[in-house]
């Protein structure tokens, strides 16, 4: 097998991402983005998603690894941070190539690769030094995909949980349609694809609006009532899961040292090229093969 990075538009990526995974796709994004399509190049067919964006600005994890929090009021520390890392948002392999060859982790590895960094600067004028992305089912999962990935892609930690879980589909249509009556009959997130924009996690954004809506309404009417939501909202943040999260540096040996200002060049370790876009598709290969024949030993080829 031989494998391509084909950067897509928006609409490409969520079409033919959403008849392959059944998690939220959004369409849009703020800040760095590079969406691409894997192809096995020998047959034309696809092997995955990637979708590299912007970090998140706090990170627990990240944190501990620099030994203190970003300083968000700092434009210096800020430029040098965002010009320097990047997160896998999507890292999604098709099936059945994700369980019969370890799709999973070549995409990971592909994030980890030079081709992917030098795409990134050559594209934002950047200097990337640092990939991070998390677990898709955190705790309640004793593995993930990108374990045993050491030296290209290491476990840091586990994320600080702060999301409200969402709500079942049919509770989710009752309400839907409950604030659609006192809406004029309108949804609350509009439906775009009229207009050719993909309709990209229109659940996530009407489930985020009923709550806002909810919370505005009880704080005018019933301050007790009001009070009472938002304990309930805090209680349902604690069954989330804490997410496992996961860091490469390229093969770089003092990224901690750049982000902290206490340098300004990146020094390369030994296994710098190990990050090499082919030698990360030879390591996934052995995987691959070894996966491959195990399942069919086992009869659990799919």
């Amino acid at each position: 097998m031989e494998f391509e990075c084909r950067e897509v538009t928006p609409e490409i990526f969520v079409n033919y991402l959403e008849i392959t995974t059944s998690h939220a796709v959004e369409a849009s994004s703020v800040g760095k983005s590079i969406r691409w399509v894997i192809y096995e190049k020998n047959t034309g067919k696809i092997a995955g998603f990637i979708k590299l964006g912007s970090p998140t600005i706090n990170s627990r994890p990240r944190n501990e690894f620099l030994g203190k929090p970003l300083n968000t009021s700092d434009d210096k520390v800020m430029k040098r941070f965002n010009d320097s890392c990047i997160m896998g948002f999507i890292i999604v392999p098709t099936q059945p190539f994700g369980f019969n060859y370890l799709g999973g982790k070549l995409l990971a590895g592909i994030c980890c690769s030079h081709l992917a960094r030098e795409t990134l600067n050559k594209k934002y004028d950047a200097n990337i030094c640092m990939f991070e992305t998390t677990s898709l089912y955190g705790t309640s999962k004793t593995t993930s995909m990108y374990d045993g990935m050491k030296p290209m892609l290491k476990f840091t930690g586990l994320t600080e949980s702060d999301f409200l879980p969402m709500i079942n589909d049919d509770n989710f249509h009752k309400l839907n349609d409950w604030f659609k009556d006192r809406n004029n009959g309108d949804r609350l997130v509009p439906d775009y694809s009229k207009s050719g924009v993909p309709t990209s996690s229109r659940k996530l954004k009407t489930h985020t609006k009923m709550i806002s809506i909810t919370k505005a309404s009880l704080k005018e009417i019933d301050i007790k009532l009001y009070d009472k939501f938002c304990e309930v909202m805090k209680e349902e943040k604690n069954l989330t899961q804490r997410k496992r999260q996961y860091m490469c540096t390229y093969g770089f040996d003092n990224v901690k040292e750049y982000f902290n200002f206490e340098t300004d060049t990146l020094t390369k370790r030994n296994n710098y090229d190990r990050f090499e876009f082919d030698n990360i598709v030879e390591w996934w290969r052995k995987k691959a093969i070894n996966r491959y024949e195990n399942l069919q030993k086992d009869g659990r080829l799919r």
